[in-house]
């Protein structure tokens, strides 16, 4: 815990921290519904989504509470910038990442005047279609190979009266840093930035000390989310991580499961 709370203070002196909630397994869930946009449309199931800790498809709920206000935090920074494109990542794995970005991206989908489109980047270990319980005809691969356009690969994820966008991810560890610094990713960004212009985007990239995946995209961010794991990120792996974004705008530091006992689960520092 000492070692959190040490990078906490290097993070604490310009970022707000958010202690989160931990991941957990997917199970089955998620039922097709027709989508007038012609989309590859899901309704999401609440009961699977609380399982994988996708909690802030409610503002019901002390979890759901704080991802809002991490919404709010991070919206009102974007706002300021006219930023569109928002990236999570961590430092290595484990820290939760995924699980805070499709949480925020839920959270944003809630405002009546917001829409969000969520996108699977990590092709390490691309998890969200699997938390939200989402398929569809083709994905992120498919979409840079060619095969397949935006339109069809992009899933509308329904829930309650609310829907969001998503593109699922697609595995290529071996390529993935070569397609992160690709002109073809570079095209498929300028098209999700016309096509969704009216959306906020949230990227949920690999873990940043994994390889060069993050620093290849990071250019093409306008800011970056970053999620760190108590008991999972050192000091070490902070510093390290502030090396490659010193020149990135860096919104808000989370960090996930924290057990404090002399605070709530969820909290600021």
């Amino acid at each position: 815990m000492d070692s959190i709370r040490q990078a906490i203070d290097l993070a604490k002196s310009s970022e707000p921290v958010l202690r989160g909630t931990p991941p957990g397994p997917a199970p089955n869930g998620g039922r097709a519904v027709p989508s007038a946009a012609g989309l590859n449309s899901m309704r999401l199931d609440e009961t699977r989504l609380e399982r994988a800790r996708i909690v802030a498809y409610s503002g019901g709920t002390p979890q759901g509470r704080y991802y809002d206000m991490l919404r709010t935090q991070v919206l009102q920074d974007m706002d300021k910038n006219g930023w569109q494109f928002l990236a999570v990542t961590s430092p290595t794995v484990g820290c939760g990442k995924t699980v805070t970005a499709c949480n925020l991206a839920l959270s944003i989908a809630r405002l009546p005047e917001r829409s969000v489109m969520l996108v699977d980047l990590d092709m390490h270990k691309p998890a969200v279609a699997e938390y939200l319980g989402v398929g569809g005809r083709g994905g992120l691969l498919d979409v840079l190979e060619e095969r397949a356009g935006l339109t069809s690969a992009v899933v509308q994820a329904q829930f309650g009266p609310n829907q969001l966008v998503v593109l699922p991810g697609a595995q290529a560890a071996s390529t993935s840093s070569e397609w992160m610094a690709s002109q073809t990713m570079a095209t498929m960004l300028q098209a999700l930035k016309r096509e969704f212009r009216s959306r906020i985007v949230i990227f949920d990239l690999p873990p940043m000390l994994v390889g060069d995946d993050v620093i290849s995209i990071l250019p093409r961010m306008d800011a970056v989310l970053l999620v760190a794991g108590v008991g999972t990120t050192s000091v070490a792996d902070i510093r390290e991580c502030q090396k490659h974004l010193h020149r990135t705008r860096v919104v808000r530091v989370v960090v996930n499961k924290a057990t404090d006992r002399t605070a709530n689960y969820y909290g600021y520092y």
